[in-house]
């Protein structure tokens, strides 16, 4: 599992959190990566330059497709996205350059299903990643 920042770890640049939100162009829709980049300039830039740095880890660091083949509710959801009714979690992301599809377990409200997840139409209907998520066991949701 990925972990918090330490008191050892130096914070994060502006110049490492552009890099990051770059790196998550693909993960994140343009309205929340608009609203994260104003934020950026705000009181709270520190907050957003940290947690940018930490998400583009989290990203480059989980496992790709098929590298959780069988580990079922065992495998580590790195992800979550969620809108007012639905929500999604990522335990692989795709291993192709551009990020098309991800795999993990969709909850539209029924209970839930393993299966392949498209974040680019995810994103399209308005959903949003969640920046306060810490990677779990899906069995722990």
């Amino acid at each position: 599992m990925q972990k918090n920042m330490s008191a050892n770890t130096l914070p994060a640049t502006r110049m490492q959190a552009a890099e990051a939100l770059h790196k998550l162009q693909s993960f994140i829709g343009n309205v929340q990566r608009q609203v994260i980049g104003e934020l950026c300039y705000g009181e709270e830039k520190q907050f957003f330059y940290d947690k940018l740095v930490e998400l583009a880890n989290i990203v480059e660091t989980m496992p790709v497709t098929y590298a959780t083949d069988g580990q079922g509710n065992q495998a580590i959801a790195h992800l979550h996205y969620f809108t007012a009714g639905a929500d999604w979690y990522i335990t692989e992301r795709d291993c192709a350059t551009e990020q098309l599809q991800a795999f993990g377990k969709a909850d539209l409200g029924y209970g839930g299903e393993l299966g392949y997840i498209s974040i680019v139409e995810i994103l399209k209907c308005g959903a949003e990643l969640d920046l306060y998520w810490q990677p779990r066991k899906l069995s722990e949701i």
